[in-house]
């Protein structure tokens, strides 16, 4: 039996997986750029706007994902799907029905959506261009927040576990080679 102290580690080890690192280096790397370092145009609203939706879908999207070992025990990577796995052609032999779609699919989705929503709100620049006097108004909103969503997503990964590696991460079967 798992103790509590270990299913809480366990889910507050499951908030890593649900924001691809590759995304939020990539909002990270492009959004001082994008927003001008605060000092925002209409532009470089729309520019950091676009970026902002396509690493937040990116974050939903990943939720949808997983990796198995092909027949050509190579890690490929599927979409899920309420059949299973919809893969690549390396799995004439394989039954990726196992791989169906889940409720706490969608839970993971939403969370993740809301943990990326948390760091945007939390990064300078994009409050600097989007809300210049949310900063100063809003003070105890932003030091608050973060660990309130965090404790309570810690707190939804217990109870929906994640068993899913997708993109950017190997599957189960080729950490259990190891």
């Amino acid at each position: 039996m798992v103790s509590v102290t270990g299913k809480t580690f366990k889910g507050l080890g499951n908030i890593i997986k649900f924001l691809p690192t590759g995304t939020v280096f990539l909002f990270q790397f492009l959004n001082p750029v994008l927003t001008n370092n605060g000092s925002c145009a209409v532009v470089n609203k729309w520019l950091s706007g676009a970026l902002i939706a396509l690493c937040g879908s990116f974050c939903c999207f990943s939720c949808f994902t997983d990796s198995y070992i092909g027949s050509d025990d190579k890690t490929h990577y599927g979409i899920v799907t309420n059949k299973g796995l919809w893969p690549s052609s390396a799995s004439e032999s394989l039954n990726l029905s196992k791989y169906k779609l889940r409720f706490g699919d969608f839970v993971h989705a939403i969370f993740s959506v809301i943990i990326f929503s948390i760091l945007v709100l939390m990064d300078t620049n994009t409050v600097r261009c989007f809300y210049p006097s949310f900063e100063s108004t809003e003070k105890v909103l932003i030091q608050v927040l973060p660990p309130v969503i965090g404790t309570l997503s810690g707190g939804v990964f217990v109870l929906f576990p994640n068993h899913r590696h997708g993109i950017g991460y190997p599957s189960t079967e080729s950490l259990q080679k190891k």
